[in-house]
């Protein structure tokens, strides 16, 4: 059978490859393999890889029979909890650790008969937008490996874009799926909160995060979103899907109402990405739908509001890593010296920043004015949606103010940092879905379009996804693949 070529290939497309009987389960896992081992030490996106766990899970399917799903590879963050191989959250204080379950989604995943290729690099704790903040090192953006592929949710981005995995998983805490998805050309889903169970996935901020796809199409973003979404006994905060994702099908855009809230894109976004955004407005009205101004008066404050709660919500979760249970240990003189010595070896500075900032406003002389108050913003923020939303089918905007910048650039000024999120931050902080998808390139680097919308509207924006996604007709691979190479 001749070399298969894995470059471009949607997990749609493997399926049915699959089913047809072009190709084995092995086989294909085994051609992902060969280029995560050729090109992957330039790009880091892997954490922990296992060709013989891989292959022999590959086999299993192949001997069952390759149906649905069955068979095709995929990729997980190393954020998501696995049976028996290594989660260590991209810190240093949980190297070596080995969960005894699979994080629920991990078990959706094996269920559909996917099969796992490894753990993919992130920002410790999912604390990051450019994956630079990794205890094992940085990931590099397959469209330019000078650049970051963003964060936190970087290494799962990179190995979709590179070829290293035909999806992957990751989580989306303040936008770490949608913005490293535009950075590095792919479709990215946060989907509604509570509709993706969280069982399994390592906390940094619970009442912001949650699992989803990073694909390359629309339909491939439709078909893991199935599999990985609906109620679970695990997780208390998950109450499922009001209606099955179903695969969307491109077409026109008439009587749909887009909302634009322009206010919001009147400072800090660079020219390039104001002149992608314009291009898909004027091609939303060609395809048929109208263009409606709303206004977030409270999403500009949304920045200031999620970095009181998400550090808030992390120093109350991080603090069951004390090298008592399991992870890193370092010995001292007695329990607070042990304590102390585990923790400072095992955080790196930006979990560290973020921790002190959350105990600081836990603490009992500012926990009304700067928790509650951030909350009080929060909901402010999620009543606009509500308004917005009243008259409009969904919302746009660009995924990320700027395109992938380059490595080191913004490692010495944390607001730059944070302030890379500002368009995405506020869905998390309302608990809506909102979708990524490619919106052509600006001076050879992708950028993001995204499509905001009310809560247990993922079928509406897989739809419009789709449409736009046809009309502006990207092509997700990196030039520099395009012969095979990285």
């Amino acid at each position: 059978m001749a070399a298969i070529d894995v470059i471009g290939l949607t997990a749609e497309r493997a399926a049915a490859l699959l089913r047809a009987g072009e190709c084995s389960s092995e086989e294909l896992a085994g051609a992902y393999l060969e280029r995560i081992e050729a090109f992957d030490p330039a790009l880091h996106g892997y954490l922990h890889v296992d060709p013989e766990h891989t292959l022999a899970a590959a086999r299993a399917q192949d001997q069952s029979g390759n149906v649905g799903l069955a068979g095709v590879p995929i990729a997980y963050k190393d954020l998501l909890s696995t049976k028996g191989v290594p989660t260590t959250a991209g810190s240093k204080i949980l190297e070596g650790f080995i969960p005894l379950e699979d994080a629920d989604v991990v078990a959706r995943g094996n269920a559909a008969g996917l099969v796992s290729l490894g753990k993919t690099n992130l920002d410790e704790f999912a604390m990051g937008s450019s994956t630079e903040h990794s205890a094992y090192g940085p990931t590099r953006n397959p469209w330019d490996q000078t650049r970051v592929p963003g964060g936190s949710s970087g290494g799962s981005a990179a190995v979709v874009a590179a070829g290293l995995a035909p999806w992957s998983l990751g989580t989306d805490t303040g936008g770490s799926i949608r913005q490293p998805a535009a950075f590095c050309g792919l479709v990215g889903l946060m989907p509604t909160y509570g509709t993706v169970s969280r069982f399994g996935v390592v906390a940094f901020a619970c009442s912001l995060e949650q699992v989803g796809p990073m694909t390359l199409t629309v339909r491939d973003c439709a078909l893991l979103q199935q599999v990985i979404a609906g109620g679970s006994e695990r997780d208390a905060t998950c109450v499922g899907l009001r209606e099955p994702i179903v695969l969307p099908e491109p077409g026109r855009l008439d009587g749909v109402r887009f909302g634009v809230p322009w206010a919001e894109l009147e400072d800090g976004v660079d020219p390039g990405i104001r002149e992608r955004f314009d291009a898909s407005l004027k091609l939303a009205t060609e395809l048929g739908a109208e263009l409606v101004d709303v206004e977030l008066p409270y999403a500009r404050h949304g920045l200031a509001a999620y970095y009181v709660i998400a550090p808030a919500e992390a120093s109350a979760n991080l603090s069951r890593f004390d090298g008592v249970r399991y992870g890193l240990r370092v010995d001292g003189p007695d329990l607070r010296s042990m304590y102390e010595a585990t923790r400072s070896a095992g955080f790196g500075p930006e979990v560290k920043r973020r921790i002190m900032i959350g105990t600081y406003a836990l603490s009992a002389g500012y926990h009304d004015a700067y928790y509650v108050q951030a909350q009080r913003v929060r909901t402010l923020i999620r009543r606009d949606f509500d308004a917005a939303f009243l008259g409009v089918d969904a919302i746009l905007l660009p995924t990320a103010p700027t395109t992938a910048f380059p490595m080191g650039a913004r490692m010495d000024d944390p607001l730059a940092m944070y302030a890379n999120d500002i368009f995405t931050l506020p869905v998390n902080l309302a608990g809506i879905p909102a979708l990524s998808i490619p919106n052509g390139l600006v001076e050879g680097l992708p950028s993001g379009l995204q499509i905001i919308g009310a809560a247990h509207t993922e079928n509406t924006l897989l739809r419009f996804g789709a449409a736009f996604e046809q009309a502006i007709g990207f092509d997700p691979v990196p030039p520099a693949l395009r012969g095979g190479a990285a």
